[in-house]
C-alpha cells in the first residue's frame, strides 16, 4: 500500500471529512481522493478488512460506504478480483420512434462502436423462434449474441435469431447486422418492443461490468418486413445505469 493511500484511510484524515456518521465521512474521503486523482480510474482498493483497520473503523462501517459508492458507479466490485474505482457512465437516450441499429445510434452521437462476438451459429429453432419468426418445419435459425461497447463502455448484450431464409450465413455479419441485412435486401422497416426492468444475474453483470443484482432493462424485440414478414427477434439486456429510452408522445384530438 502507497504512502498517498496509507493518507487516505488514516483516522486523521476521517475526522477532516466533515460532519454525518463514520460511512458519510469514509465516503466523502475516497470522494475527494478520486477528484484529486490519488486514486484513479482502474486502482484496485485494499481489502475492507484492511481499510477498517487503517481507519480504525469497523467493517460494517467500511461496508456501507463502499456499497454507497458502488450504487453511484464510482466503484465497481468485480467477483474474484476486488473492488476498483471506475468512472460514472454517460447515460445513453435512445428514442423509441425510429428503428436504428446499435452502430447508427453510437456514431450519431460520436461515439465510437464496436461489438465483441460472444457467439455466432446455426441452429434448429426453439419454439418460441419458430413462432415468432413464423419459420416453417426444417428451416434454420442463426443466432448472433454479442456485447455492446461504445466508448470502451460495455452497454448491453445482445441475442438475436434470424430465419436462415434471410440470413444463411451468420459469419458474413461484421460489424453491422442491419447492414448485412440491408446488403440482402431483407432489412426490417418497423419494430415492436417490449421493455422490462430487470435485476442482472452475475454472468451478465460480469460482462458489463457491474456487481450483479445491479438494475438493467430488458428488452424483446421483434422486427418486420414491409410485406408484415418477421425477420428478426432480439433479446437484449442494458445497463440500466448507461442507457435511457425516450418516446415522444403526441395529443390526439378530444
Amino acid at each position: 500500500m502507497t504512502e498517498d493511500l496509507t493518507l487516505i484511510f488514516s483516522p486523521e484524515r476521517l475526522q477532516t471529512g466533515g460532519t454525518g456518521p463514520l460511512y458519510v465521512k469514509l465516503r466523502r474521503t475516497l470522494e475527494e481522493a478520486m477528484k484529486a486523482g490519488t486514486l484513479k480510474q482502474g486502482d484496485a482498493l485494499p481489502p475492507e478488512r484492511d481499510i477498517a483497520e487503517y481507519a480504525a473503523v469497523s467493517r460494517v462501517t467500511v461496508r456501507k460506504a463502499i456499497d454507497d459508492l458502488v450504487a453511484d458507479g464510482l466503484l465497481v466490485r468485480r467477483h474474484g478480483s476486488g473492488t476498483f474505482v471506475t468512472r460514472p457512465v454517460s447515460k445513453v437516450e435512445q428514442s423509441l420512434s425510429q428503428l436504428t441499429s446499435f452502430t447508427e445510434d453510437m456514431a450519431r452521437r460520436g461515439m465510437k462502436a464496436r461489438s465483441e462476438w460472444l457467439h455466432k451459429g446455426v441452429h434448429t429453432p426453439s419454439p418460441d423462434e419458430m413462432m415468432i419468426l413464423g419459420l416453417a418445419a426444417g428451416t434454420k435459425v442463426s443466432r448472433l449474441s454479442r456485447l455492446r461497447i461504445a466508448d470502451n463502455e460495455p452497454l448491453a448484450i445482445e441475442h438475436a435469431s434470424v430465419s436462415g431464409e434471410f440470413l444463411p450465413d451468420p459469419s458474413a455479419v461484421g460489424t453491422s447486422l442491419y447492414a448485412e441485412l440491408e446488403r440482402r435486401q431483407v432489412r426490417p422497416v418497423r419494430a415492436v418492443q417490449r421493455i422490462s426492468a430487470t435485476n442482472m444475474k452475475e454472468a451478465d453483470a460480469h460482462l458489463l461490468g457491474v456487481p450483479a443484482g445491479s438494475a438493467g432493462l430488458s428488452i424483446e424485440r421483434i422486427s418486420y418486413l414491409a410485406s408484415g414478414r418477421a425477420v428478426e427477434f432480439t433479446r437484449s439486456l442494458y445497463r440500466g445505469d448507461a442507457y435511457d429510452f425516450v418516446a415522444e408522445l403526441t395529443i390526439g384530438a378530444s
